[in-house]
């Protein structure tokens, strides 16, 4: 969840760090920092750090004397878990003599018996961190390395010393760590080290770059190599190694960026969110591009063809997921069993490693994540392997950890997601979910004609959406006069009750209103005392005749105890005919097409709502974007 950024090569470092480090601000944090390498300076690093924004760092660091001859560098925007925002536990985290510094996501999870050893031995802390720690432990590593040299037997320069004691440490650590180190001794050369945390390296000629995500990337860097768990990669100028935990060399092979730096830019937005939501009608065209075979009424999903034998023979889908990916999961259960008949259970990723899962082997496993990275999601997977099971990946980062670790799996093609809460992914994800339903189906029980239906409809979802988006100026109308207020309700049936279950969470998520979903059916068993005169109450009108009846006589039962209601969903006219606040209208679609048009008004609404109430829109208080620890 925390950003990391090392870099050498011939470019100013502390401007290359500070442009990767804004770059990943979508990341989340409170607080940031950077270090570097002197090269007239070997006794310590030069750092700096400050609590806030890039801006405050940016700006601390015009107010001081920075040393003209930095060299190797490394950066961090921190989200804190060990110990509160401050300047204290900022990173970079130097060592005792100030010859290390050290930055880090993840958890050390034998952080206190490690630090009780240290302070034991006369270290004392600084921080309240656990990556303090690791900076102590490598100099300790280091010194023992040098100071056990016999005259004759090593040069006490060695670089080779400061790859051992890294080594050394990571043996001794329990836990998951992305880290990148620098020594003062060593001005062009940067240690990192992967287990559980991302982190790429983006190549050029004479210039690394080392980041815990290929954002950090766009525009400076056309290949890059994923480092993979248990890679150690050691960097200068001139070159690099990549070594993994028992010192033998390991060949990555570089792969070309996806990520350039439009994609990564605002574009004239005033949020990337909003940017995000407007660009809905492109992304889902990118994620449907080729897979819709309209005349054979099913899908294509390249990713899955080596799978097709054993997806004919699935008697059961398990998806794993959370948060806004968790409520595609949701809906992609309803999908998929009304398409094809097969029993569908999702479970949030949290929770099921410390469960005891039903896994068969007709069982397959589905893992739902934007970033690839998620720790519980990819916890979660590695246990689903443990037990026997097929996995399926259905991932946004084209080179992520679940990408790499599913046995098969289908890229989204949304292209970057910068801001915190999710809008384009989740659309894009219910879009691979429907074709995967579409292509089960189409195995088991939905026919040609029917499945021809099913995929002309999908085809033309992207420019209902580019529709549905023309609306902003009256959504933004309904945020003023219906978001006024301390909490909401979301209100869905079937299909939508997921959709209402997203809609409440950005509304949560950025604009900190609090909301909750219902199943509409469901508000008359308890919920229904919270309804008073003038609660907002966001209400989707079903797609089924049977249950847009059932859900109007719901929405009688709350407009009868003052409800303020804005209708989502049904033709002009029918917020007249139902005598509701406010109506947005959306096309008709089949039922199973239907969450993807009905999310794009809930998206706009806290969006706009947001925006009402003066808040953080695209770095919401408390969030990181790819949440990379448990």
């Amino acid at each position: 969840m925390c950003g990391i950024v090392g870099y050498v090569g011939s470019k100013p470092t502390v401007d290359v760090l500070l442009e990767g480090l804004r770059k990943l601000e979508y990341r989340g944090y409170d607080s940031s920092g950077i270090a570097c390498v002197s090269l007239s300076k070997k006794d310590e690093v030069f750092r700096h750090r400050a609590v806030g924004k890039i801006s405050e760092l940016s700006s601390s660091l015009e107010q001081i004397q920075i040393p003209t001859d930095l060299s190797a560098g490394i950066g961090h925007t921190r989200w804190a878990t060990h110990g509160g925002p401050s300047v204290d536990n900022a990173h970079p985290h130097i060592s005792r003599q100030g010859r290390i510094a050290v930055v880090h996501n993840g958890i050390i999870e034998n952080e206190k018996i490690l630090r009780n050893q240290l302070i034991a031995e006369g270290v004392v802390f600084t921080s309240e961190t656990d990556t303090e720690v690791l900076a102590h432990l490598i100099e300790k590593e280091l010194t023992l390395i040098e100071s056990s040299l016999v005259d004759g037997q090593g040069e006490l320069d060695d670089k080779f010393h400061l790859r051992e004691a890294v080594l050394s440490v990571l043996h001794q650590v329990n836990g998951a760590w992305g880290i990148a180190v620098i020594d003062s001794h060593f001005p062009d050369r940067i240690i990192g080290a992967k287990n559980g945390s991302p982190l790429v390296l983006g190549l050029k000629e004479n210039s690394y770059t080392l980041a815990s995500d290929a954002t950090a990337l766009a525009g400076l860097y056309e290949n890059v190599i994923y480092l993979e768990d248990g890679d150690l990669v050691d960097l200068s100028s001139s070159g690099f190694d990549i070594v993994n935990l028992s010192h033998h060399i390991q060949f990555r092979q570089a792969e070309a960026l996806e990520a350039d730096a439009e994609e990564v830019a605002k574009n004239g937005y005033d949020h990337f969110m909003i940017k995000e939501i407007m660009e809905q009608g492109d992304t889902l065209e990118n994620t449907l591009r080729g897979r819709l075979l309209i005349e054979e009424g099913t899908t294509k999903l390249s990713g899955l063809e080596e799978n097709m034998q054993e997806l004919r023979k699935v008697n059961r889908l398990l998806i794993i997921a959370c948060g806004t990916s968790y409520y595609a999961g949701l809906v992609g259960e309803n999908i998929i069993e009304d398409l094809a008949g097969i029993p569908v259970e999702v479970a949030i990723a949290s929770e099921f490693r410390y469960s005891n899962p039903i896994i068969t082997p007709e069982t397959m496993v589905v893992i739902i994540s934007q970033s690839g990275e998620t720790a519980d999601t990819l916890a979660a997977m590695q246990e689903a392997k443990r037990r026997g099971a097929s996995v399926l990946g259905i991932v946004n980062t084209v080179g992520s950890t679940i990408a790499r670790g599913s046995d098969a799996g289908v890229y989204l093609h949304a292209g970057p997601e910068i801001g915190v809460a999710s809008t384009k992914a989740f659309t894009s994800q219910v879009a691979v979910l429907s074709m995967m339903g579409i292509l089960l189906g189409r195995m088991r029980r939905v026919s040609n004609v029917h499945g021809r239906e099913l995929v002309l409809g999908l085809s033309q979802i992207p420019n209902m959406v580019r529709d549905i988006l023309s609306q902003s100026d009256v959504i933004r109308q309904y945020a003023h006069e219906f978001c006024d207020k301390q909490h909401m309700f979301y209100l869905g049936r079937n299909l939508l009750y997921a959709v209402a279950l997203e809609g409440a969470l950005k509304m949560k998520e950025i604009s900190y209103m609090y909301a909750e979903a219902y199943p509409t059916g469901e508000l008359k068993h308890g919920p229904i005392a919270l309804i008073e005169e003038g609660t907002p109450v966001v209400f989707l009108l079903p797609v089924e005749p049977v249950l847009r009846e059932k859900a109007c006589s719901n929405l009688r039962e709350i407009q009868a105890r003052g409800a303020k209601v804005l209708l989502i969903g049904g033709p002009e006219g029918m917020g007249a005919e139902l005598n509701v606040e406010g109506h947005i209208p959306l096309p008709e679609v089949e039922n199973v097409l239907s969450p993807i048009i009905y999310t794009i008004p809930l998206q706009l609404l806290s969006y706009e709502a947001a925006i009402m109430r003066d808040c953080s829109v695209d770095q919401p208080r408390n969030l990181a974007k790819s949440v990379t620890v448990e």
